[in-house]
């Protein structure tokens, strides 16, 4: 068994109007429907664009989030059914690094009060004497000094303070630790030293980790099993390794396609999809599939009619998609019809332009069997109108060709006064 399990879980937010009396008129659909299980000492990797319900679900997993429906099985006991008192005895072994490193930090207390204030609330140590020397070893272990125990969130850097907030979740002991967005608000140099501390502490300690996170190179560099989120569902989840080697969802197909290859040669030379269009609101999302309005292989028979399930396709590799198969097989085409680009190198086809059809081959050309196309009949009225604008075109090249005419005439005029004039001063006098 998993020690993580989530089985279906949906975090729905009432959408509530009223000038007296609220009365509930919808729902945000942040989270519908989400099933994944964690192993131990494993790092699972959550990816979307922003606004996917990412971190709706890793505050879920804690209860900061109430669940709407479904279950989170910890170890084999249901937190979603328990009730608040023994919910708070389990937040010691499930514990949550924030995306924001100052935010998440009071600024009134310092560092020693920070992390003992946890630790007092769970009972971990006898005294503050005993507390202040474990939060000194935490704090060697995430590279910090011992001095840093009475000074201020303010008075360290970014990288320092998102330390910090990984040694609050440290001196607890966890099991589990939910990364949202850890290293986002870093510089790139420091992003680089975050995550490797994550890799080391999770060899020494033996931490299971959930990290959520939008940059698909830090996911691919620490993550063994990574699930890709849309508009509140998963659509496809496989190996680190097996994910970015051949993704097979077309949201995944498109993201895996907006990371630069440090090869200028490749990267002029490989394909891009460009996904038109906002994310849909939760609010109002889709029926049937919730990528199909941008989806370049879209079928609208099932697509919008039927949500797909994750379903296993090999080797651990889910995806929630009804033609997987065919597009993986190459039986199913790019229609382009939903706003999606193909680019490749610098030329770009645009959606509304490229469309394949039924009766002719993938270079343009008709088919052998195809029945042919009746000629297009000009209507009288473009007809005419096109011989109106012939006819007044050949009337200006004419006055065009009547100025330049003009011009040269009086160009030689011109010149044989002035023959005449030198003639003149040169003759002798009488």
């Amino acid at each position: 068994m998993s020690l993580l399990e989530l089985d279906d879980i949906k975090v729905h937010f009432p959408v509530k109007k009223g000038l007296f009396f609220d009365r509930t008129v919808g729902h945000v659909y942040a989270v519908d429907g989400v099933s994944l299980s964690i192993e131990a000492g494993q790092t699972y990797g959550l990816v979307g664009e922003s606004g996917c319900g990412k971190t709706t679900l890793g505050r879920a997993v804690l209860r900061l989030n109430d669940i709407t429906d479904g279950g989170v099985v910890f170890d084999g006991t249901d937190l979603a059914k328990l009730p608040g008192e023994e919910m708070r005895a389990f937040r010691r072994r499930l514990q949550m690094v924030f995306q924001d490193p100052l935010g998440s930090l009071n600024p009134r207390q310092n560092i020693e009060s920070i992390l003992s204030e946890g630790m007092a609330a769970h009972g971990i140590g006898k005294d503050q004497a005993e507390r202040r020397e474990k939060i000194k070893d935490i704090l060697a272990k995430v590279g910090l000094p011992s001095n840093a125990l009475s000074r201020y969130p303010h008075e360290f850097s970014g990288g320092q303070r998102q330390r910090i907030g990984i040694a609050r979740a440290l001196v607890l002991e966890p099991d589990v630790i939910i990364c949202d967005e850890p290293v986002s608000a870093l510089d790139v140099s420091v992003q680089a030293q975050v995550i490797n501390l994550l890799e080391e502490l999770q060899e020494s300690l033996g931490l299971t980790y959930l990290v959520i996170a939008h940059d698909l190179a830090v996911v691919r560099h620490i993550s063994d099993v990574i699930g890709v989120m849309y508009l509140g569902g998963l659509v496809e989840e496989a190996p680190s390794d097996a994910l970015y080697a051949g993704p097979r969802h077309p949201y995944t197909k498109a993201l895996m396609s907006a990371v630069p290859v440090p090869d200028p040669e490749v990267e002029d030379r490989r394909e891009r999809i460009l996904l038109h269009g906002d994310l849909p609101s939760p609010a109002n999302p889709p029926a049937g599939c919730r990528f199909h309005t941008r989806c370049p292989w879209v079928q609208e028979t099932k697509c919008a009619t039927e949500r797909p399930p994750l379903l296993d396709t090999g080797d651990g590799h889910k995806v929630a998609c009804h033609f997987t198969a065919e597009i993986e097989a190459g039986t199913v085409k790019q229609t382009l019809a939903t706003g999606i680009e193909a680019v490749v190198g610098t030329e770009t086809v645009a959606a509304e332009a490229v469309e394949v059809s039924e009766g002719e081959t993938e270079t343009g050309a008709p088919a052998a069997d195809a029945p042919q196309k009746e000629p297009v009949t000009v209507p009288a009225q473009a007809d005419a109108g096109a011989k109106e604008k012939t006819a007044a075109a050949e009337e200006t090249e004419e006055k065009a060709s009547d100025a330049t005419d003009v011009k040269n005439e009086t160009a030689d005029v011109k010149k044989g006064t002035a023959d005449a004039t030198e003639k003149a001063e040169g003759s002798p006098k009488a």
